[in-house]
C-alpha cells in the first residue's frame, strides 16, 4: 500500500507496505516461501514481476515498501544481514584502483573487509580514520576516492560523525557518502535528508527489535539501489529469506514506541551510571559529558539505547556481569532485552558495550546497583 507523507512515522510503521490478503482476506501479509513463480504464458516477462524468489520474492518486497516509508529515499533493498547490505555496497559500486574512506570505529567485519581483503585481494585502496573530524576527512581526500563511509553512532564506542558536513566534503570532490545508521534505531536521526547519497542498516537490530531474525538495508536514489540490488541480491546471492522478512516487517510495526522506550531508558541509565560508586566513566551521546554530544543534539532526535562505560577496578567486569539478574550477557543490540558484554575501541581499550532494552529504567538501575554492590 503506498503510504501517504502526511501520516506520522508511527501510522507508516504500521500500514506502509499492507495489503489484506486478496486469496483470504486475512488482515496481515501472508508469509510465502514458494521460491518460483507462474511466468506470463506470451513471454513477456517483466523483471518487476515476481520469477525466482532470489531475485524478489513478495515478503521480501512488501519489507522494502514499509522501510522506505520510515527512512526515506528513491529506493530501497533488504539483504541477508547488515554485513552483506555494507560490504555488498562497497563491492557493487567499487572497482579496483578506486579509493574508499570508512570510520576507524565500525563493525568489526566491515573493518576486516577493507583492513584484509579489498586492498590485498581487490585493488581498492581503503583508509580508515577518525570520522568525527571532518578536517581530517577532508586531508584524507584523494583524486581516485569515490566512496566515503561513515558510522555514526559508532559500533562500539558511540562515536558521532556530523553528516551533513561530510556529505557537503564527499560531494565537493563527486564522491558519494554511505551512512550506517543502525546504532540509530532509523527513527532518531535522516541521514538522506542530511545530505547522505546511501543509508544502511543491519535490520537484524532495532528495526526487528526482537533477537529472531537476520537481514540487512540499502537505502538512497533507484539509480544506485538498481546496481545494489543486481550485485549482492542476484548475482552475488545475499538475498533475504522470505520468513525472515515476514519476522522482521512485523517488528517494524513497534519501532517507533521501542525506540522512544530504548531513548528514554538509556538517558536515565546513563544519568545513573555517571555517579554511580564503582563506575569509572560512561559515555551516552545524550549526555552533556559525551565528547560528541552537541554534534549528536543537531542531528539526532533521540540518542538511542547503546551505552559505554567502565569499572573504577576494570578487574571486577566479569565479576560483575556473573552478578547481574536482568541484564543479559550477550553480543548484538536493540533486542527487547538489556544486552552487555565487554568490547574494545581496536587500540587495546576495553569496556562494557550496553544496548539498553525496553524493561522497566528502575528495574535496570537497580540491577546495576546490586550488581556494584555485590562486588
Amino acid at each position: 500500500m503506498p503510504h501517504d507523507e502526511s501520516h506520522g512515522m508511527s501510522t507508516r510503521s504500521v500500514h506502509a507496505g499492507w495489503e489484506p490478503d486478496p486469496a483470504t482476506g486475512a488482515v496481515k501479509r501472508p508469509l510465502v516461501m514458494a521460491n518460483s513463480y507462474v511466468l506470463p504464458s506470451d513471454g513477456n516477462y517483466d523483471e518487476t514481476l515476481y520469477g525466482y524468489a532470489r531475485d524478489l520474492n513478495p515478503n521480501a518486497r512488501w519489507l522494502e515498501e514499509r522501510l522506505l516509508a520510515l527512512e526515506g529515499g528513491e529506493d530501497c533493498v533488504v539483504t541477508a544481514s547488515g554485513v552483506s547490505a555494507i560490504n555488498g555496497t562497497f563491492l557493487a559500486l567499487l572497482s579496483a584502483g578506486d579509493h574508499l574512506i570508512c570510520s576507524d570505529i565500525s563493525y568489526i567485519s566491515v573493518r576486516t573487509m577493507l583492513l584484509e581483503h579489498f586492498p590485498s585481494r581487490f585493488g581498492i585502496q581503503t583508509t580508515l580514520l577518525d570520522t568525527s573530524d571532518p578536517e581530517v576527512v577532508q586531508a584524507a581526500i584523494q583524486p581516485n576516492t569515490k566512496l566515503i563511509h561513515i558510522e555514526t553512532p559508532g559500533n562500539p564506542t558511540t562515536r558521532i560523525s556530523d553528516i551533513a558536513a561530510i556529505a557537503a566534503i564527499a560531494h565537493a570532490h563527486g564522491a558519494l557518502l554511505s551512512v550506517d545508521s543502525t546504532w540509530s534505531g532509523l527513527t532518531t536521526q535522516s541521514p538522506l535528508a542530511l545530505g547522505a547519497d546511501l543509508v544502511e542498516h543491519s535490520i537484524s537490530k532495532y528495526i526487528n527489535g526482537h533477537g529472531d531474525a537476520l537481514g540487512g538495508a540499502v537505502f538512497g536514489k533507484k539509480s544506485l539501489i538498481d546496481v545494489i540490488r543486481k550485485f549482492v541480491v542476484k548475482d552475488m546471492g545475499a538475498c533475504i529469506s522470505p520468513f525472515n522478512a515476514w519476522q522482521i516487517m512485523r517488528g517494524v510495526a513497534t519501532l517507533p514506541i521501542r525506540m522512544e522506550r530504548h531513548n528514554a531508558n538509556a538517558m536515565q541509565v546513563a544519568q545513573f551510571l555517571e555517579t554511580a560508586p564503582g563506575v569509572a566513566w560512561v559515555r551516552y551521546p545524550g549526555l552533556k559529558s559525551h565528547p560528541n554530544h552537541a554534534v549528536a543534539a543537531q542531528q539526532m532526535q533521540g540518542f538511542s539505547g547503546m551505552l559505554n562505560f567502565d569499572l573504577v577496578d576494570p578487574s571486577k567486569r566479569a565479576d560483575f556481569i556473573s552478578k547481574l539478574k536482568v541484564f543479559v550477557h550477550a553480543v548484538s543490540l536493540g533486542h527487547d532485552e538489556s544486552l552487555i558484554f565487554v568490547y574494545n575501541d581496536y587500540n587495546g581499550s576495553e569496556f562494557f558495550r550496553v544496548s539498553i532494552g525496553i524493561e522497566d529504567a528502575s528495574d535496570l538501575i537497580a540491577d546495576i546497583t546490586q550488581a556494584l554492590a555485590a562486588i
